[in-house]
């Protein structure tokens, strides 16, 4: 069992940035791919970016590519996304998923999540 808590969301200005961790208990998180999803309010989970096991390999969506980046630390168990040149429509609740073996950019396929931090961006 993976227990995972997000942290380090707020309310910004637009093209402020903000750093969301994702601190996960357990000693199997090195072999778990970490993605990050986001949901705002009447629209469904949507795929935010994505990191292999070791770090080695990530994943985007188009939206916050170039922006954000996804980085992890398997020693203090942890992963984080660094959010750059935030814009209103990234206003949403961020999560935090892990599952086994490759990433993927379906959140169906994730085995645990934390409960969330919100993140909102003002104009």
């Amino acid at each position: 069992q993976v227990q995972l808590v997000e942290s380090g969301g707020g309310l910004v200005q637009a093209g402020s940035s903000l750093r969301l961790s994702c601190a996960a208990s357990g000693r199997t998180f090195s072999t778990q791919a970490i993605g990050w999803f986001r949901q705002a309010p009447g629209k469904e989970r949507e795929f935010v970016a994505a990191i292999s096991r070791f770090g080695l390999s990530t994943a985007y969506a188009d939206s916050v590519k170039g922006r954000f980046t996804i980085s992890r630390d398997n020693v203090k168990n942890t992963a984080y996304l660094q959010m750059n040149s935030l814009k209103p429509e990234d206003t949403a609740v961020y999560f935090c998923a892990t599952k086994s073996n490759a990433f993927t950019r379906s959140p169906e396929t994730y085995d645990y999540w934390g409960t969330g931090t919100q993140v909102t961006v003002s104009s």
